[in-house]
Order: structure tokens, then C-alpha cells, then sequence
């Protein structure tokens, strides 16, 4: 048996068309480990828009009920040449209520329950998932669980990386946003020392408000300053970067070096000893990532993607983050959203060229059900 909803699609062709519409959909009943969920709420995350808005344009789309098509310009149109022509389904994870399950008895044990899921194709009004990607809420709501897998464990796996690797401390930058503040509550927690980067003043206000020791603004004229005394008093040597272009992640290498270097009892061409790094896991801005190497040799920057962390971790260490996830579900690893939208509502303008603009704080939801 088949279940008929509605889903989003996004597809690029070659010509630099980019389409997104709300089209009927056929969810083929769920075999082994596999769960049906109606899906009753879905979080906008910055990791979604990849392959909903990238770089078009929708200033100058066109717009239907339902439907929307973009220019995509280059060199992005290009740069995914791989999924040129492809229908691809979107929404990396949610919230709803099992509705029919496989036949093994992790499925079976599903059947019923509202979970926390990360489907892939999660902007729907059904989606299959696999069980051992589903979180059972108890009595939470869809909305409390909807983001309930992408940025706490993200969050955590930021703090489970900087033990892995040796490290007391974090840098965080665009640390005022949903996934910031968990990082925060985590930190305070576990007794990681958190330098918390932020954008505006009153964002500064906001996480001393929660706790936070550390915060520095990028946008005041003191910000290296700032950046540097923060790292001197933590030793944070190791970051974690959203905004990806620009020179964010230079910034903090260049603040890092020249605390280590102030430090060191005679000068080397080569720089400070202490080994320096930056993860970028995120695109808020598009442009190149622009280093000027000034940091000595000592340094290195990388991308960091969650799902390739799980598999690293192994799965002793993500049954214990699932755990402490379920278990604080409305504390430390609570999301609040701006607005809310129907599927159809996604593709409006206003709505889209707003939550396309990932500003920090106002996720949007996606109510599959109106």
C-alpha cells in the first residue's frame, strides 16, 4: 500500500533554472527498519537552504501558488552540476507520528509514538525514516522535537571533537544563534570554557544573560582586542565557524597566533609552537573563505559535518548524546522560531527571501498540515 501527501521538490537544470514546488507525492509503505511518520513540524535549517536557495535569485523569481523558479547565477550554477536535472525532495529533520512500521522490532516498538526524525525529505506531509535515526518524544510536542537531532548534535559533537582532540576550550562564532545558545548551556554544563563570538551588542546582552563568560562583538571597534584577551584567559585554540567566507576564520587565527606568540620566550620565523585550527561547518556567507596566512606555520582549517562525526564517534557515544538530548529536550536543547509556514507558505516571497537570509535567531517552521 501507498500513502498520498504533499512534498516540496527542488530541482536545477542546466539552463540556471532552479524550481521549487509543492507537487502530490506516493510514500511506498515502510519495509525492515524503515517508519511512515505524518510529519507535523520541520525546521528551516542553514544545511537545508544548500539545495533549496543557494545563491539564486528570488528577488526576481517568478512566483505561483505552490511553485517558485530562480536564476541560479554562476559560478554556483556549476559548481552542482551534479544534481543538474535531478528532483530532489528537501528537509533535513522533523517531527510527527509514526503511522505504520517495518517488520523488525525497532520499527515495531515505533509504532504509534511521535518522534524526532532526520528523513531527508522531511518538508513533506509524510516521510520515511529509519528507526535508528527516530528519537520518541514521550510528551513533548512536534515542535519542541522538530529540531531536536541537527543542532544539539551538533552542539555536542562540537564538545565531544574539542575532547578528542585535546582541547579545554572553543571559539564560536555567530554564537547568538539557536545552535550558539545550546553550545553555550552545554559548555556551562560540561565545564568547557566557551568564547562565544557575536554580531551586535545586544546579542552580547543576551548570552551574559544565560550565563555566557565570554563574549566578545565583532562589530565593535575592539573587537581583536577583545578576541584576544578572551583567548589568553581560556586558551581556546580550537574553533568552530558558521559563516564560512570572508575573513571570520582568519580573524580568530590571527587572534590566536598572536596570543601564543606573546607567550613565547624568544622569537621563531616560524611562529608559535601551539597548533592552531578552525572548522568551518557552515555557508551564511557565500563569498571565498580569504586566509593571509599570519599565523605561523602551527595551523590548519577544515570542514566539519556532523553525520561524518557520528560514524567517528561510533555508536556508544551517540546513544549517550541521543540520551542527554531526550532527556533535556525543553532545557538545554530548546529552539524558539520566528514563524511559522505551510508548505505552500515556503515559497512565498516574503517568507522565503526572509528565512533565506538565516539572520541569527529567526529560524522559521514548517507545518506540513497548515
Amino acid at each position: 500500500m501507498t500513502t498520498t501527501g504533499k512534498q516540496l521538490f527542488t530541482t536545477l537544470d542546466a539552463d540556471g533554472k532552479l524550481t521549487l514546488e509543492v507537487a502530490e507525492s506516493q510514500f511506498p509503505a515502510p519495509t525492515g527498519n524503515q517508519v511512515l511518520v505524518k510529519m507535523e513540524a520541520a525546521p528551516i535549517n542553514p544545511s537545508d537552504l544548500a539545495i533549496l536557495t543557494s545563491a539564486a535569485d528570488f528577488e526576481n523569481a517568478e512566483y505561483s501558488p505552490g511553485k517558485v523558479v530562480a536564476q541560479m547565477p554562476e559560478p554556483f550554477l556549476s559548481g552542482q552540476k551534479g544534481r543538474h536535472g535531478q528532483r530532489l525532495p528537501a528537509g533535513n529533520e522533523g517531527a510527527g507520528t509514526v503511522i505504520a512500521t517495518g517488520d523488525s522490532d525497532m520499527a515495531k516498538a515505533l509504532m504509534g509514538a511521535r518522534v524526532a526524525c532526520v528523513p531527508g525529505t522531511a518538508f513533506s506531509q509524510y516521510a520515511l525514516a529509519d528507526a535508528m535515526m527516530c528519537l520518541p518524544l514521550g510528551d513533548h510536542t512536534a515542535e519542541q522535537g522538530a529540531s531536536s537531532f541537527v543542532n544539539p548534535m551538533t552542539a555536542l559533537g562540537f564538545v565531544e571533537t574539542a575532547r578528542m582532540e585535546g582541547h579545554s576550550a572553543i571559539v564560536h562564532l555567530a554564537a547568538a544563534s539557536n545552535l550558539g545558545q545550546m553550545l553555550n548551556r552545554i559548555c556551562i554544563e560540561d565545564g568547557m570554557k566557551l568564547v562565544n563570538i557575536v554580531r551586535k551588542p545586544e546579542h552580547v546582552a543576551m548570552l551574559k544573560e544565560q550565563g555566557a563568560t565570554y563574549v566578545v562583538d565583532s562589530s565593535a571597534p575592539t573587537y581583536i582586542a577583545d578576541l584576544r584577551a578572551a583567548i589568553a584567559e581560556t586558551d581556546a585554540y580550537l574553533g568552530f565557524d558558521p559563516i564560512g567566507g570572508g575573513q571570520a576564520s582568519d580573524s580568530v587565527l590571527k587572534a590566536m597566533e598572536q596570543v601564543a606568540a606573546s607567550q613565547m620566550g624568544e622569537f621563531s620565523r616560524y611562529g608559535s609552537n601551539q597548533q592552531k585550527k578552525m572548522y568551518i561547518y557552515g555557508r551564511l556567507d557565500l563569498s571565498p573563505t580569504i586566509l593571509t596566512p599570519s599565523y605561523g606555520l602551527q595551523w590548519s582549517i577544515a570542514g566539519w559535518l556532523l553525520t561524518p562525526f557520528l560514524q567517528r564517534a561510533g555508536m556508544e557515544t551517540v546513544m549517550r548524546m541521543r540520551q542527554r538530548v531526550q532527556a533535556n529536550l525543553t532545557t538545554t536543547f530548546a529552539s524558539h522560531y520566528k514563524a511559522k509556514v505551510t508548505l505552500e507558505g515556503m515559497l512565498e516571497k516574503p517568507a522565503l527571501t526572509d528565512y533565506r537570509q538565516m539572520k541569527t535567531g529567526e529560524k522559521y517552521l514548517v507545518t506540513p498540515w497548515g
